[in-house]
């Protein structure tokens, strides 16, 4: 097929080979067009619009704001997060748009600050956060910071938009009118500027090439047409004008003139300021019927009216009321009922029943009602109470307090049947129950701490409300003291004592310096001389400070915790019929001791009580106060310079590793386990309020410290027993976990130091071992949380010079023939007496072989011990005779001799051949002469008392039995 470009003919063929082409083509098109007028009621072609960059681009984020917005109505946080990103994204591409029109547009800074508000309300609203899923609840907190990032630099828009939010909306809407007045007279200029000249009506059947052909051959090239619908055709049909069209383009192309759009816009002001006076005389009538109104923000809820309790002219009576308070109390838990609805109406009608004076009674029922109500808002027992519910429950237990408090004729009790309730007359008897109001009100009160940030103000804040709930307790004790009783007293006893036992009295701890202060400044006085002995019958400053002093500690202290304490207890002893009371009232009793100090009552108490033995059948919150209780009677030991006790007090909660979980303080998260939602919502409800926790790295530091003191001197005593054990399992897990350090530095931790001082301890360097412990650093972190800091510090430092003392004789008494009391005293630098006396005691327990020689003051070894090389003979011989042992049994087992042990005679294991075999080993372990006597008499010695010491260490309650 050959090309018109390519042919060989002249011009004037050229010319009339394309008119030809051109004439067929027009022709084609006629014929497709044709059929698109006949079928142009059933299809409806869209009409094409020319628009601008500016247009384009906006439409763009309009419909990206628009997800947005569907979005955030279903609260689909992921898809906010991305449509947010493809917005910042649209933004990007519109910037050359933003630049021109002078600013980013408005509606872009009004999703902005709308997005804004959005997050800062879901993230506000914890019970919504804690009910979105794990995908949603990552993209708000990513969306958060994106969002505070992303706004900075909008935040002069931002903030003039929230200033004034409306001043926009009039000007946006001005320009939407132009932007449509623009494009519709854009498209009046995309219709034809030329028209052909009207058709004869002969030429009917020509109108549709003819209109295809009027115009421009752009504007016919580049624009489509809008065909109408039937209804279209009809209105418009009776809309023609009388000489009918000439042309079929003057009947579809669309006339506007400038008066048209004036008359249009005209009537748009007039419509929109019609609406406004509409608007301001109905405000003005509500305004004259209901009067005045505040005007509340976007979102805000609306003010609620007071429910119509009952219909006007109704008579207010006891039945009346009593009606209307079984119907409220009807909807009580079930489904669709509003809680705060329903507390809202008890107060209504609490108020009308006083404002109608129907009698304490029905307050006091209402009340009850109402604070029952308050309890039930929150469904889930695993959250706390919210703060204004929390405010509203207080005032009306305060209220109900004061009432029954006032009032002597009103009787309430859980056992008050409602059908012998007595609310018209008095004396009053309501059912309800004041005791379980304020067990519940306390409940709720260690949830909402346990909710808080311990490292917040708001707990801070909260914890404030604990005085209020023991002035409510201490009301409810007198009460109950006049009216309760004796099981309902405990019950309230032992809220008092829960409130009570846990606080450190300070006003103990500086009565007792004053005390110790005056006597010593009356010791210093007498020393200095004799004149402070008075006259007759006159008594000096210093006596009459220190009887002051004594009077404070006895009298106005005692009453406040030791004698409150001892009473409340005491009284639980005697009148308690359950086990849980007395049992929960006996550690807490000790736990008071233990932590003022108190060491020989607290002990005393533990023992008479047994709890060790049946502590393990009670509930776990029980046996979460037994753990507490005996941690603070190990650290009460620990003061008291009591280690061994101390060390035995503390082993169980240190040993595994698990104290923060024995102690209610925490949950520790185990690898490879997964824990079960409710078992961890259920231990959760366990924990301890902040206030109430133990130091965990004190309670470490002191077990490491009693350790240390204990285990240094048995190791050393020790050093070439095979079958010697281990005190404290984890002190030794340190020292081998330092040992295997290549480089070891300085020590950071507590445990670092704690291991270092043990070192110094092992060759007798007292001094290195008391500076590793008491220094700066370990004052601030553990020493210094004691209440009597000093005490404590002189007390370690005296134990330190005692146990290395002890250190010292195990390790190097078989170099010396006799030591000096004199210079031993001046090497630890302890009293003579106190170096004579621990010397002593260890001549009498038989750990050290040695005796006094009193005129010259030393102490004599003897030579009873064996050497160093005859204690590795010994092993050698022993781990020898294990291995032939060993050798035998496997054979035994491979030749199948192991019946020849029962026969007498037989073969090299019979009677004489097992003889023989022993007296070998002993030939080959013995010694000749002192030294294979004195040896064996040695090492049974050892053992003996290795058995007495593990008898000794075995545990608490075997120590306990003994004292």
């Amino acid at each position: 097929m050959s090309s018109r470009f390519f042919a060989t003919g002249s011009d004037s063929e050229s010319e009339s080979s394309s008119e030809s082409e051109e004439q067929t083509v027009v022709q084609a098109k006629s014929t497709v067009t044709a059929k698109v007028f006949a079928f142009s009621d059933d299809e409806e072609e869209t009409k094409r619009v020319v628009r601008s960059a500016k247009d384009k681009r906006f439409e763009e984020l309009q419909n990206v704001i628009k997800q947005l917005r569907n979005h955030k109505k279903i609260k689909d946080i992921s898809k906010v997060l991305e449509t947010f990103e493809d917005l910042t994204k649209a933004l990007q591409k519109s910037q050359k748009v933003i630049e021109k029109e002078g600013g980013v547009p408005r509606f872009y800074i009004r999703a902005l600050v709308e997005l804004e508000d959005f997050i800062n309300e879901t993230w506000e609203d914890r019970e919504g956060r804690k009910k979105l899923n794990k995908v949603n609840s990552k993209a708000l907190t990513t969306m958060r910071q994106k969002l505070r990032k992303y706004n900075r630099d909008f935040e002069a828009d931002i903030a003039s938009y929230r200033e004034n939010p409306d001043a926009g909306e009039e000007q946006e809407a001005a320009e939407d009118d132009r932007d449509r007045s623009d494009s519709e007279s854009d498209d009046e200029n995309e219709a034809p500027r030329e028209k052909k000249k009207p058709a004869a009506p002969a030429e009917a059947a020509d109108m549709k090439s003819q209109f295809l052909k009027g115009g421009d051959s752009e504007g016919s090239d580049d624009s489509d047409l809008d065909w109408p619908s039937d209804s279209d055709s009809e209105s418009s049909d009776s809309s023609e004008p009388e000489g009918g069209y000439t042309n079929m383009a003057a009947k579809f192309l669309k006339k506007t003139t400038a008066a048209e759009e004036a008359a249009k816009a005209a009537r748009k002001a007039e419509k929109k300021e019609r609406k406004a006076r509409e608007q301001r005389r109905e405000e003005e009538e509500r305004e004259l019927e209901e009067g005045e109104w505040t005007e509340v923000q976007r979102g805000a809820p609306m003010a609620m009216e007071k429910p119509k309790m009952f219909a006007k002219g109704t008579e207010i009576n006891h039945a009346v009321v009593l009606k209307k308070l079984n119907e409220i109390l009807a909807a009580r838990g079930k489904k669709g009922t509003d809680r705060s609805e329903q507390i809202m109406l008890l107060a209504e009608l609490r108020r009308i029943s006083e404002e109608n004076n129907l009698g304490l009674g029905m307050t006091v029922k209402i009340l009850f009602n109402i604070i029952a109500s308050i309890f039930d808002y929150n469904p889930n027992i695993a959250t706390c109470m919210k703060d204004e519910m929390w405010a509203k429950c207080i005032t009306y237990i305060t209220e109900l307090m004061d009432i029954l408090t006032d009032n002597e004729n009103i009787f309430v009790g859980a056992n008050v049947l409602e059908e012998s309730e007595a609310i018209e007359t008095e004396p009053f008897r309501v059912r309800g129950c004041i005791l379980s109001v304020m067990e519940r009100a306390d409940e709720e009160f260690i949830k909402m701490l346990q909710a808080c940030d311990a490292h917040s103000t708001e707990y801070v804040e909260r914890l404030k409300d604990e005085k209020k709930i023991e002035v409510l307790v201490v009301r409810l004790q007198k009460y109950l003291e006049e009216r309760g009783t004796s099981q309902e007293i405990c019950r309230v006893y032992l809220r008092r004592i829960e409130h009570v036992y846990y606080k450190y009295d300070y006003e103990h701890y500086k009565s007792a310096n004053l005390v110790r202060k005056t006597e010593e400044e009356k010791e210093e006085g007498g020393e200095k001389d004799g004149e402070s002995e008075g006259k007759d019958g006159e008594v000096t400053p210093q006596e009459k400070g220190g009887e002051e002093a004594k009077d404070m500690v006895d009298g106005e202290k005692k009453e406040k915790t030791a004698v409150i304490m001892d009473k409340l207890c005491k009284y639980i002893y005697a009148k308690d019929t359950t086990d849980r009371i007395r049992t929960r009232a006996i550690l807490c009793h000790i736990y008071h001791h233990a932590l003022h100090g108190r060491w020989y009552e607290a002990r005393d108490l533990m023992l008479m009580s047994h709890l060790q033995d049946t502590i393990q059948h009670s509930d776990v919150p029980t046996q979460i106060l037994y753990n507490r209780t005996m941690v603070q009677l190990g650290l009460c030991a620990f003061r008291y310079g009591n280690i061994k006790d101390a060390h035995n007090a503390l082993l169980d909660i240190q040993s595994g590793g698990r104290a923060k979980e024995l102690l209610a303080q925490g949950l520790l998260m185990q690898r490879n386990v997964e824990r079960d939602p409710e078992r961890e919502k259920i231990e959760k409800r366990r924990q301890m309020p902040f206030h109430m926790h133990i130091n965990l790295e004190l309670l470490e530091c002191v077990y490491l410290v009693s350790a240390m003191l204990l285990e240094i001197p048995y190791m050393a005593a020790h050093e070439f027993d095979a079958r010697r054990r281990m005190i404290s399992k984890s002190f030794h897990h340190q020292l081998r976990v330092s040992e295997r350090q290549p480089l070891v530095g300085p020590p950071e931790s507590m445990r670092e130091h704690v291991v270092a001082a043990s070192k110094a301890m092992k060759i007798g360097d007292w001094r290195a071992c008391r500076d590793y412990i008491i220094n700066e650093k370990m004052n601030g972190k553990v020493w210094d949380l004691f209440p009597e800091a000093e005490k404590v510090r002189e007390l370690i430092s005296r134990k330190i010079q005692e146990e290395s003392l002890r250190t010292y004789l195990f390790t190097y008494s078989a170099i010396y023939d006799s030591l000096c009391l004199v210079t031993l005293s001046e090497m630890f630098e302890l009293d003579g007496p106190v170096v004579h006396s621990i010397i002593s005691k260890m001549i009498i327990n038989e750990e050290l072989a040695a005796s006094w020689d009193e005129p010259t003051q030393t102490v004599v070894m003897h030579r009873s011990e064996p050497t160093r090389l005859q204690n590795l003979a010994l092993q050698l011989s022993d781990k020898l005779a294990n291995l032939v042992d060993n050798n035998e049994r496997i054979l035994e087992v491979k030749q199948g001799t192991s019946a020849f042990y029962t026969r007498q005679g037989e073969g090299r294991f019979g009677r004489q051949g097992k003889e023989r075999h022993h007296q070998g080993k002993e030939r080959q372990q013995g010694q000749s002469g002192y030294h294979q006597q004195q040896g064996r008499q040695y090492q049974g010695q050892r053992r003996d008392r290795g058995d007495r010491d593990r008898d000794h260490h075995q545990g608490y309650s075997r120590q306990q039995d003994r004292w």
